[in-house]
């Protein structure tokens, strides 16, 4: 068994060999905190939720870091739009990133941290860098020299000489325009901090290198994130990390975006869409199956048609689980290991389509048991379905679900007594042979988004797709 991942630094599929056996240490850049999430940001938490089930299942013991950005200058700049305290619109958003998070079934971090908790780390950091030659203080700022770092942009493939990086607001006395902010000299009205090269406030590159050396050490596993991060913030990192001295990532592994019209979804575009507002319209294990299911390297264009057929997609595999799991009169248990061509596909750069696909085979299987009443096969079929579908983080039936997709207990309550009502006239037109009352009841109902089958016990009803 071997684990291979597209590793953006080599530009191949490389075979992964963790630094230490049978560990897999993992560092993805998170949020940064200036407004709620959309669900571009949180496929990137999903993406390598899934990742680190993967490794689980094999058997790793997994540590995953995922920082949080809590000040930049779209923090600033909204603090001052808004009349509001920079650690408060922060901290707001914090709590809705990780209610989106929580709502699509992400795993929480082994360490979650911010920022600003960590401004000791970034001073000692800068300290070291410019000791070595690799940085420079200027007016209260302080610069990475890239032309001191022979292996700057090796990440993104670029060439310094084509680079044009020009001066942000503030950066005075920068050697090169081109050289990065590692700290920004303090202006009035903003937070601050003390250093030995005055008052000021982090860059954005420094924080993740600085975290990363306290929490995974010299050296880590995997290194995470968008594609958007690989320049300038990837690059920065590594610049800042191995010029201090550390190994950093072995392996780079970067997600594709949630498009619309072509467009990266983005705040700043007014295109997002936010999770807050998805869920209110979507159950959440129906977005995780949308956001999560495209491979992670893939592009998803955005679109109601396509959250229908993953609606859709989705109702056929949890119907299945539900009419098994009425069958066999208790809870199936997934099974200890999955099919072999679904970990084969996952081992495959998580193959996530691919192993997806075995998932659906499985559960034609399992209907076809159920059709030829073979209790026992349909009852092995959805093990192996509930323990690919446990590596996914999409079983229906774990606890994380649990009424889930009645959306709503009470309203559950009140829709299947009335309901139950409409079905006894309908079993009651069948008992006196007025075949078309009863097919006239049974549309009436599909046609309020209501699906209607007939078991062996009896009438049952589920939340079909939207129409």
């Amino acid at each position: 068994m071997t684990i291979r991942l597209y590793d953006t630094s080599a530009r191949q599929i490389r075979d992964f060999v963790p630094l230490a056996a049978g560990c897999v240490s993992i560092y993805l850049c998170g949020a940064t905190v200036q407004a709620a999430p959309h669900i571009g940001h949180i496929r990137s938490g999903l993406n390598f939720d899934i990742m680190r089930r993967w490794f689980e299942y094999r058997g790793y013991d997994v540590t995953f870091v995922r920082n949080v950005t809590d000040i930049d200058d779209k923090i600033i700049t909204k603090s001052a739009q808004q009349g509001r305290p920079w650690w408060a619109i922060g901290y707001e958003n914090e709590r809705a990133f990780n209610a989106g998070y929580d709502a699509l079934g992400c795993l929480p971090p082994t360490y979650e941290p911010r920022a600003t908790g960590h401004i000791t780390e970034m001073i000692e950091m800068m300290r070291g860098l410019i000791e070595r030659g690799h940085a420079y203080a200027a007016d209260g700022n302080v610069y990475f020299d890239v032309r001191s770092f022979p292996g700057y942009l090796s990440l993104s493939n670029q060439s310094l000489d084509d680079l044009r990086q020009p001066s942000g607001d503030g950066e005075t006395g920068k050697r090169d325009q081109r050289d990065f902010a590692m700290w920004k000299a303090s202006k009035p009205g903003e937070p601050s901090w003390e250093t030995p090269w005055g008052r000021g406030r982090p860059g954005w590159h420094l924080e993740c290198s600085a975290m990363v050396h306290k929490y995974l050490g010299t050296a880590f596993d995997i290194h995470g994130g968008g594609i958007d991060l690989i320049f300038p913030h990837h690059e920065n990192e590594i610049a800042q990390a191995k010029a201090y001295g550390d190994e950093f990532a072995k392996y780079w592994v970067h997600n594709g975006w949630v498009t619309m019209s072509g467009e990266k979804m983005s705040k700043s575009l007014g295109n997002s869409v936010l999770v807050s507002e998805m869920v209110k319209d979507w159950r959440p294990i129906v977005l995780r199956y949308y956001l999560g299911t495209p491979h992670y390297r893939s592009m998803i264009e955005y679109s109601e048609e396509a959250l229908r057929e993953a609606e859709s997609a989705f109702a056929r595999i949890e119907g299945f689980v539900q009419r098994v799991t009425e069958k066999a009169g208790e809870t199936v248990e997934p099974a200890a290991e999955v099919p072999p061509a679904f970990a084969e596909a996952m081992d495959d750069d998580l193959g996530v389509p691919q192993a997806l696909a075995i998932v659906h085979t499985t559960v034609r299987q399992g209907n076809s048991a159920l059709a030829a009443d073979d209790k026992e096969a349909a009852v092995a079929r959805l093990a192996e379905v509930r323990a690919m579908l446990g590596v996914l983080g999409l079983d229906p039936l774990d606890d994380h679900w649990a009424g889930e997709s009645d959306r709503g207990d009470d309203l559950h309550g009140v829709v299947d007594t009335l309901v139950r009502l409409v079905l006894d006239q309908r079993q009651s037109a069948r008992d006196r042979k007025d075949w078309t009352a009863a097919d006239a009841i049974r549309d009436q109902l599909n046609q309020s988004g209501l699906v209607i089958e007939d078991s062996p016990a009896g009438p049952r009803w589920t939340l079909g797709p939207r129409q």
